[in-house]
């Protein structure tokens, strides 16, 4: 498919709304045309025959003692209406009401006349356009010449004139069809014409912008991830171009992050198949030289190869649970159960455990719990995974005849642990990602420096479920320290 197909078809979508759009509006336009053209017929006639009702009364007198003069006064109406056979002539009382009339095609149907507009006619000496009740339309109105009748001093009714009766309606509504039919059609034409030029042509330059961006767009698909939209702050679709160029950025932002990991577990791979290799090298030889020389060995060496074998298969062991651990918390596979606990009973307890480790290596635990610690609210498995890293990290590190400083700090809203040793320290350069995935510190000179450098990535990793960091502070030659805080269970009682 043409890949300017797509946006031929929007365009083609939005002319036909417009035109659409034109066509309605030229409707209405006919319709309001129409209305203005009738009303201006209308407030013609009663211009031009407004006086008409006042020439009557004077010429005639419609009324006497109250009672229409039939004779004298329906003479000149036939007079009025053989020049304008169109006009209605009505005589009403005080009240309004109809008392004669005389009307072609005697259809009235009103009885009385509503005299608010005949007095607003003749309050403004028929200047102002007013319409009427028309007596032959229940509902409708229509234009009138009015004017009062008196005997001497006193009122006795009104001459009321329909000026455009059913009659000239009937001419009028004809002649003007025809004339709007002929006027507005020619007038819409052009105007629709004009205006569908004129839209086609500003949609045309508006969606310019938007061919713009298409072709940005196909070329960031086709591979050219440097493609952004020029100067999207000054086009026209100012919002669209911003947010591709922001999505594009984040689109190689996260190639880049891709590649990143994917160099990094290639490093974990390599990592992890030395570490592996290693023990496993090592359970091969020992159980080769078993199998070779069974029968030649004292029970003393084939103690020590068996005990070879078995630390290997433990830090094989060790080894594997470490990357199923990671990749359990790296997927979310892990349920934090969160609860109340005594943060200090877990250390002590934890120490209990490390004292052989510890005196192995001639290493001093210190442990350091201030009194009426609060609970904390936690995953206790989980922190007591953390602490485990750290203190074996704190181990691995510290030479013989080292201390190792547990430490426990009730914060405002937080309880603080640190695990402080005497180690070789980590380089400046190095402590920005010692917490990463399938990153490690390069070797400080300990014998046994080893791993796939997983350990603090968990430590980091458990601690983001907890909305907490770790941090660590420290120099060569001088150990390190590392330190996080939990959050303190509210409302709980305190240690005793």
């Amino acid at each position: 498919m043409n890949r300017r197909t797509p946006l031929l078809r929007l365009y083609s979508k939005i002319s036909l709304i417009f035109l659409g759009l034109l066509i309605l509006v030229g409707i209405g336009y006919f319709m309001i045309t129409s209305y203005t053209a009738k009303r201006y017929i209308k407030e013609i006639n009663q211009q031009l025959y407004g006086d008409i009702a006042q020439h009557l009364v004077k010429e005639a007198k419609p009324l006497v003692d109250g009672k229409p003069d039939t004779t004298a006064t329906h003479n000149i109406m036939h007079s009025m209406m053989m020049v304008n056979p169109s006009v209605e002539v009505y005589i009403l009382d005080p009240t309004g009401e109809i008392i004669d009339y005389v009307v072609p095609y005697k259809t009235v149907k009103r009885k009385r006349v509503d005299l608010k507009p005949v007095n607003d006619f003749i309050d403004s000496e028929g200047d102002s356009f007013i319409l009427g009740d028309d007596p032959k339309d229940p509902e409708g109105s229509n234009v009138f010449s009015a004017a009062p009748i008196y005997e001497g001093d006193q009122l006795s009714g009104y001459a009321y004139i329909i000026l455009a009766g059913e009659e000239q309606e009937a001419v009028t509504a004809t002649i003007r069809g025809s004339y709007m039919l002929k006027m507005g059609f020619g007038i819409f034409v052009m105007t629709l014409l004009g205006a569908l030029l004129v839209g086609l042509l500003a949609m045309w330059f508006f969606t310019g912008s938007l061919r713009k961006i298409t072709e940005v767009v196909r070329r960031f698909k086709e591979g050219r991830l440097d493609a952004r939209v020029a100067e999207a702050d000054k086009g026209d679709l100012v919002i669209l171009a911003d947010t591709f160029n922001e999505m594009a950025d984040k689109i190689v932002e996260n190639i880049d992050q891709l590649k990143s990991i994917d160099k990094l577990k290639q490093e974990l791979i390599a990592n992890v198949s030395h570490d592996l290799r290693t023990p496993l090298a090592i359970m091969r030889g020992y159980i080769e030289t078993l199998l070779m020389k069974k029968d030649d060995l004292k029970r003393e060496e084939k103690d020590k190869y068996l005990k070879t074998i078995l630390d290997s298969s433990s830090k094989l062991g060790d080894l594997v649970s470490q990357l199923f651990e990671y990749s359990k918390l790296e997927a979310n596979q892990i349920e934090i159960q969160k609860e109340p606990f005594f943060i200090s009973d877990l250390v002590n307890d934890m120490m209990a455990k490390y004292q052989i480790l510890a005196k192995e290596k001639n290493i001093q635990l210190e442990v350091d719990v201030p009194e009426n610690l609060p609970l904390v609210f936690a995953d206790i498995a989980l922190v007591e995974r953390a602490i485990q890293n750290l203190i074996d990290n704190a181990i691995k590190f510290t030479p013989n005849n080292g201390a190792i400083n547990i430490k426990l700090a009730a914060l405002e809203n937080d309880v603080e642990i640190s695990i402080a040793d005497n180690g070789p320290g980590i380089p400046l350069k190095e402590q920005s990602y010692i917490f990463e995935r399938y990153r490690k510190a390069d070797s400080t000179g300990v014998k046994g420096n080893k791993g796939a450098g997983l350990g603090l990535a968990i430590v980091k990793k458990i601690l983001e479920f907890h909305n907490s960091s770790i941090q660590v502070r420290s120099q060569p030659d001088q150990g390190a320290m590392f330190w996080f805080s939990l959050p303190v269970h509210q409302g709980d009682l305190v240690q005793a």
